[in-house]
């Protein structure tokens, strides 16, 4: 599966940007995107920026992955409580 992660830039450097994903930054290459600028959103695949989003989309996206990661922290707990038993 492939996925592309939303962030927002902090800062840009040529082609290259500082991406915040939820707390953690990450340099992005943002050749695909020129106009990108701090404080855009932007999908990120494998290293690039793929993509522009608005605020709220990205918004939207970070919290179904939050929700997503939260479902799958309960999933292991309930495997390993019954694993337990």
């Amino acid at each position: 599966m492939c996925l592309a992660v939303p962030g927002r830039i902090l800062e840009v450097e040529g082609t290259k940007g500082r991406v915040d994903f939820n707390g953690i930054s990450r340099e992005a290459d943002l050749t695909l995107l020129p106009d990108a600028e701090a404080g855009d959103y932007v999908l990120v695949h494998a290293g690039f920026a793929i993509q522009r989003l608005d605020e709220a989309e990205a918004r939207e996206t970070l919290k179904l992955f939050g929700e997503l990661a939260e479902a799958l922290e309960q999933e292991d707990a309930d495997r390993s409580d019954r694993e337990s038993s």
